[in-house]
């Protein structure tokens, strides 16, 4: 007997992911349909397995590292490969699933990154080199995307705080804004969707230097895979996820709130505070549960992600 799988009416398609103003007409959307396939089509046979091998910047002995206490929950973690092959990253694909298959010609290493702006100790090093000078610790943190699924995944890095602290912000710092790479021979999304690249994203100073927010190199207790953001990202748990940039080659301390991505094309769908919250819907779906990226559970959302020990004093709110 067929098992047949009866969705919730409230369950989210696939297409509420592209904000309704800027969805690609029909012509180029098929077009970028026609590419994808062309390109997976032309990954030799264990092309899944290269472009899903971790990226290996810095050095191994690093990974796994030792687990912080404080981020040590009991919970179920989501499954390795799931989690490795469904991945929003449109600098390759708007298909989660096709991702870790289209990165294969992204090269990881070497990799400058460039922190600056309003500091007193700029710097600019490969992030090989930046890795050595912090201690790595694992963190387990949940993940929730903006589209009302969410995972738990083990992260490998160390506080973005205190990389800040080491390029010494001035005091008329305000935010700090974070820019990804933008090679579009190397990331056929970038050259297919007509979307505002590179991808930047930002956090006020105080949110930037929160305990919580993090800067990541690894996951599940290796080096960053390229479709989570190799070699280097941020993750910030209690915003959606789209606020956690991918692939970092630029930090800028800056005085004024910069543009970011998905706020510039569509503001009134992602503003720049982006705080989990089940009382605030999306114009074009509710934030009250979210679908368990595991099980499809639905469970309820909770405010600032669970999260709000650490965050809600940001916001005025106890």
């Amino acid at each position: 007997m067929a098992h047949i799988v009866v969705r919730p009416d409230w369950g989210l398609p696939e297409r509420s992911v592209t904000p309704e103003k800027v969805f690609l007409r029909r012509r180029q959307f098929l077009r970028s349909i026609g590419l994808a396939s062309a390109a997976l089509a032309s990954l030799p046979l264990n092309g899944g397995r290269a472009a899903e091998s971790a990226a290996k910047v810095g050095s191994g002995a690093k990974y796994p590292a030792a687990r912080n206490p404080e981020f040590s929950p009991k919970w179920k973690l989501t499954n390795e490969q799931l989690a490795g092959s469904y991945n929003n990253f449109y600098e390759f694909s708007m298909n989660k699933q096709l991702v870790r298959m289209l990165v294969g010609r992204f090269e990881i290493a070497p990799w400058p990154i460039e922190i600056g702006g309003l500091c007193e100790k700029p710097m600019k090093v490969d992030v090989s080199e930046l890795i050595d000078q912090f201690s790595l610790e694992e963190r387990i943190y949940r993940l929730r995307c903006v589209e009302g699924w969410g995972m738990i995944v083990p992260w490998t890095g160390f506080p973005l705080r205190k990389l800040l602290e080491k390029v010494a912000p001035k005091a008329d710092a305000k935010f700090v804004r974070f820019e990804t790479f933008n090679r579009p021979e190397q990331a056929p999304g970038i050259t297919r969707i007509p979307y505002p690249w590179p991808y930047t994203e930002g956090l006020r100073l105080d949110e930037a230097m929160n305990p919580l927010t993090m800067v990541v190199t690894g996951i599940y207790g290796k080096p960053l895979p390229k479709q989570h953001g190799a070699p280097i990202r941020l993750v910030v748990p209690w915003k959606y996820g789209y606020k956690s940039i991918k692939s970092i080659i630029k930090i800028e301390l800056v005085n004024k709130q910069p543009s970011t991505f998905w706020e510039t094309i569509a503001p009134d769908e992602y503003p720049f505070e982006s705080n989990v919250n089940p009382k605030v819907p999306h114009p074009r779906w509710s934030q009250a549960t979210e679908r368990v990226l595991d099980s499809d559970d639905r469970i309820k959302t909770v405010l600032y992600n669970g999260y709000g020990s650490y965050v809600a004093q940001l916001y005025g709110k106890t």
